[in-house]
């Protein structure tokens, strides 16, 4: 295999790591004023990802890094053609960062409304955005023989791509319901669980139409194959979950996101950005590579460091694996001295 096909598949996997991991992070955020009744169930919310949000970042982090590094030309098209969302994404995670670390630090209602709406809203924006940017990678856009961008923030917002940003806000607000009915207990544990199963089934139609419409634009046989499976592991992972299965329903969910994304990528190959205005003007991962001598250099250091982050991603997981409940969070007064 050549080492521009190895590392397409690298930057699919850590893309696939980055939604199914932080896409429940996402939902958990977004969630907080339709599960938590009250400030104490919004702190349980936000300590089942306390210990992990920061670190399931460091995926687009370093998925970013290998774009620039591994294919500069599709880095420099896409982050150019696609400015402003990636610049409100940015900005979102920016702010909901800080609202996790903020929120605590003052015992007042007003203060913590503040930023739980930094929260909601730091989640509720790249949850969006991230469906429409990939919708529109695997559609196609106006690239020139350059590989220049030649459309406009009204071009990626056209139906397939608000189709795709819908698809991403309801399956990340599934899995976020997934997680939180995982990783509590009491009613709060019952009524994540019970929204999850209403939230999926919402999600699971506008998953089947955006996917058959992507496979249709851009589908292989093997996209299909990886399609068909995504909207099964969905199905499965609702139907754990009505019947009370938390761990694995939201392996369902998890695995339908994995899927959705891999089949975006095995759709796209071997474009690395479609041009919609002439397909002699794709990027693929031949023309956008950087030299051999760069990927061989960057294929040592991946094969040292990944195995140690994913191992110590799976070990942090590990130590934080139980359930919270109402009875574990201090008193206001305890938590603020």
């Amino acid at each position: 295999m050549e080492l521009t096909t190895v590392w397409f598949v690298l930057i699919a996997v850590l893309w696939v790591g980055y939604f199914a991991l932080e896409g429940f992070d996402f939902g958990v955020g977004m969630l907080l004023p339709v599960l938590a009744r009250d400030d104490t169930e919004r702190r349980v919310m936000i300590n089942t990802i306390g210990p992990v949000w920061d670190g399931n970042e460091v995926w687009v982090l370093v998925a970013g890094g290998a774009t620039f590094a591994a294919f500069p030309e599709w880095y420099a098209s896409l982050f150019s053609g696609f400015y402003l969302p990636l610049l409100l994404i940015l900005l979102a995670l920016i702010v909901r960062g800080v609202a996790f670390e903020y929120r605590h630090q003052r015992p007042e209602a007003a203060w913590q409304g503040w930023w739980d709406r930094a929260i909601i809203v730091g989640s509720f924006v790249p949850a969006l955005l991230w469906g429409v940017a990939f919708a529109n990678l695997a559609r196609g856009v106006p690239l020139d023989a350059d590989h220049e961008f030649t459309g406009s923030l009204l071009t990626l917002l056209n139906p397939f791509g608000l189709l795709g940003g819908v698809v991403t806000l309801l399956l990340f607000l599934t899995h976020g319901a997934m997680f939180v009915a995982l990783k509590t207990d009491g009613d709060i544990r019952h009524r994540a669980r019970a929204l999850a199963v209403r939230l999926g089934a919402v999600g699971a139609v506008a998953a089947v139409v955006f996917l058959v419409w992507a496979q249709s634009l851009t589908g292989t046989a093997v996209s299909a194959v990886v399609f068909l499976a995504a909207a099964v592991a969905l199905v499965l992972g609702i139907d754990a979950a009505r019947r009370g299965r938390e761990g694995w329903a939201f392996a369902g969910t998890f695995a339908t996101i994995a899927l959705a994304v891999a089949g975006l990528f095995v759709a796209m190959f071997p474009d690395v950005m479609p041009s919609t205005t002439d397909a002699a003007f794709s990027l693929t991962t031949t023309n956008a590579a950087a030299t051999p001598y760069t990927l061989k250099i960057m294929t040592w250091v991946a094969a040292v460091f990944t195995p140690m982050v994913i191992g110590y991603q799976a070990w942090s997981y590990w130590v934080f694996r139980k359930r919270i409940a109402v009875h574990h969070i201090p008193t206001a007064e305890l938590a603020h001295r």
